[in-house]
């Protein structure tokens, strides 16, 4: 439950953005804010680095497509002469009812400690705890421009708490997490949309593979060549997630046959299907899990496929010998998504073909890189970075429209030079 003191709390700063702007903070003439992004070969997660404060703080931030605010990591030495807290009575400070965060008697005033601070929750879906942050405005720093000293963020005291390890989770050496997460005021996104002139609430990632560097483009983004799918976001399941409706699952061109009873669904049988960058890999509900497997197993053995020990956390893994290196030598994969509103753009398929349904786990050893979500899995499918890397995804919250490409590596294309694609 929630607390208004930062004792059973992290402290975390957040920063917002003014609406106006002077001539040296001009938004980028491309028409977009491009930020790097890698990936940790570790977690299999992606990141962007920003630099924060006075004098300049440079970091790396897992990137959070569910995470309403910008958060880091604000122990230890870290401080900033440019910070200013946001106070909990402040009408900036989300309600309904703000929390007012203070320090702690022999902690020394910085970003993170300060007194009538507003303070605000964050999560990581790693940790098995609550902790939150003080909300503050500051500088913050990306390649193209530095935006102003009003944009908001957060910062997390953790040297307070250190039996709560606020990172636990996240990739080796990111300080906390970059939120996009759709309807919040807090997001970069949202910030800059409403800084700058005709600069819509929209961005477009583009997720490397392991060893690549990929693209985060804020605003606007560059032209593609590349074909680009349209489905709707659903806005009954949450506020802030990225959902969309699933209505069949085919391997090899075949309806995987499961359950709904239980799951979330609407009029017409559709399960809700969410987006996550920061789950590695696609989680299934056990419902929908364990036919999928089955059948998925079923298609492999018509390729020669051969099934070995399994690694966990993933249930079916493959002799990495008996795997073609071609898009058909592996039983191809189709969500097949539906609109919430019938007949706006109909039935899209996202593909998933060949190596994007497998993960190499050791020498020689393939497995197909979905997983069971057990008892405490919340939706139907959790589609997870793995299958949304090499591609390109836009979401744009004016028109709650998410753009999709399908896979660049069987184009030929990569995420690092996105005039290529």
């Amino acid at each position: 439950m929630a607390t208004p003191t930062c004792v059973l709390y992290f402290c975390v700063l957040v920063f917002f953005v003014s609406p106006s702007l002077s001539a040296s903070n001009e938004f980028p003439k491309t028409g977009y804010i491009s930020l790097p992004i890698n990936i940790d070969p570790t977690t299999h997660q992606h990141f962007t680095s920003i630099g924060i404060g006075t004098p300049r703080h440079n970091m790396n931030l897992a990137i959070d497509i569910s995470g309403s605010y910008l958060w880091y990591d604000c122990g230890g030495n870290y401080n900033s002469s440019s910070y200013n807290p946001v106070l909990w009575d402040s009408p900036q400070c989300p309600g309904p009812e703000p929390f007012q965060s203070n320090c702690d008697a022999g902690f020394p005033f910085k970003p993170g400690c300060t007194n009538n601070t507003c303070n605000v929750a964050l999560d990581n879906p790693f940790a098995d705890f609550g902790f939150g942050g003080d909300l503050g405005h500051d500088f913050l720093f990306t390649p193209q421009i530095k935006l102003p000293q009003t944009f908001f963020s957060v910062c997390s005291e953790s040297s307070r708490f250190p039996q709560l390890p606020i990172l636990v989770g996240l990739p080796k050496g990111t300080k906390g997490s970059l939120g996009l997460a759709r309807q919040s005021p807090f997001t970069l996104q949202s910030q800059i949309s409403s800084s700058f002139n005709n600069v819509p609430p929209k961005f477009t990632l583009c997720l490397p593979s392991s060893g690549k560097k990929g693209h985060l483009f804020i605003g606007g983004r560059p032209t593609f060549s590349t074909p680009l799918s349209q489905i709707g976001f659903d806005s009954r399941y949450s506020n802030y997630d990225y959902f969309f409706h699933l209505n069949s699952i085919h391997i090899n061109h075949k309806p995987v046959q499961f359950n709904t009873s239980g799951l979330s669904v609407d009029l017409n049988d559709n399960v809700g299907t969410k987006i996550s960058t920061l789950h590695p890999f696609t989680v299934l509900h056990p419902q929908v899990y364990q036919p999928f497997v089955k059948a998925f197993v079923k298609a492999a053995k018509t390729k020669n496929m051969k099934r070995v020990k399994k690694v966990h956390p993933f249930g079916t893994c493959y002799d990495a010998t008996t795997v073609g290196d071609h898009r058909e030598a592996v039983p191809a994969i189709d969500l097949v998504l539906e609109a919430e509103e019938l007949g706006r753009f109909g039935k899209v398929s996202y593909e998933i073909y060949g190596h994007d349904s497998l993960v190499e786990v050791k020498k020689g050893v393939l497995c197909l890189a979905f997983v069971n979500g057990g008892i405490r899995a919340l939706d139907a499918v959790l589609l997870g970075a793995h299958q949304l890397k090499d591609r390109i995804l836009v979401f744009d919250e004016s028109t709650s429209i998410i753009s999709f490409s399908s896979s660049l590596v069987h184009q030929n294309k990569t995420c690092l030079d996105p005039t290529s694609l």
